[in-house]
């Protein structure tokens, strides 16, 4: 018999009051809100400045909007199209749980859009600060995961291995915690780094290219030990949902790293 880690029971469900149940989920996504609006506040003062600090505070309800309209969008479109084209008034019970990140960055993209063109704003220049801050909320999301006992790993022998409440009787990954950890912590450091380091918000584009890069290789990485999606399986070469998905992140974000590399600092274009 293989050994294995417990699983620590939480209850999805941080706070009752009355018929209003706050759940970890939530909490996550508040937290990761709000925590990376203040980072990108941070951020904006550094020199050089390129957008105003109450710009930042504005976009945050645009930020908010496009995370969860496009995280929910993008789950009925690339995960169950088939159920919601069947079931439309599903789509807005977000609290019976389904979202997605590819879907939520393709929200943001198109937030970030919409906000500098109508404020006269480098559009580079407000998607590295959000692109910079993004990996806090990542890394709570998928804790939230975690607590939720979802997206648990696929079947493994390793000491670290949980059964998962949904798992049926097998040791699995806790790949939560493996996407929490590079898409979080790990990407933040890296892109810190760079923002301290070399001066990475001098390059427009840099910063965002070299998150996209991060997130495309390390989503890419843990599917091999995350259990597919039992509706889809996986697709050619044993691909799955979310590597097919990344693989264009993860392209972007090369194209993104190569322009800001050849144009150079922002106002001072490499010769």
């Amino acid at each position: 018999m293989i050994l294995a880690l417990p699983y620590p029971h939480i209850d999805p469900v941080a706070l009752e009051l009355g018929p209003l149940l706050i759940r970890w989920y939530s909490l996550a996504y508040i937290a990761g809100l709000i925590l990376g609006w203040r980072y990108c506040l941070a951020l904006a003062k550094r020199p050089p400045a390129a957008i105003a600090p109450e710009k930042i505070d504005d976009f945050l309800v645009w930020a908010t909007l496009a995370v969860i309209l496009g995280g929910r969008l993008g789950y009925t479109l690339f995960y169950k199209p088939g159920f919601y084209l069947s079931n439309p008034e599903e789509v807005f019970l977000v609290w019976k749980g389904g979202m997605s990140f590819h879907g939520g960055f393709l929200g943001l993209i198109a937030a970030i859009a919409l906000f500098c063109r109508r404020h006269a704003i480098p559009f580079l220049a407000l998607g590295d600060l959000v692109c910079a801050a993004a990996p806090i909320g990542l890394f709570f999301g998928r804790i939230a995961n975690f607590i939720n006992g979802e997206l648990y790993g696929r079947v493994a022998d390793v000491s670290w291995a949980m059964v998962f409440p949904r798992g049926g009787p097998y040791a699995r990954h806790p790949s939560q915690l493996y996407e929490a950890v590079l898409e979080g912590p790990v990407l933040f450091v890296l892109l810190y780094a760079l923002i301290r380091g070399v001066g990475a918000l001098e390059r427009p584009g840099l910063v965002s290219g070299v998150f996209a890069v991060g997130y495309g290789l390390s989503r890419m990485a843990v599917e091999f030990f995350r259990q597919p999606d039992a509706h889809l399986g996986t697709f050619f070469a044993g691909a799955t949902m979310g590597q097919l998905l990344s693989l264009p992140i993860l392209l972007f974000g090369l194209w993104l790293i190569a322009k800001a590399v050849k144009e150079g600092k922002a106002g001072n274009p490499k010769k």
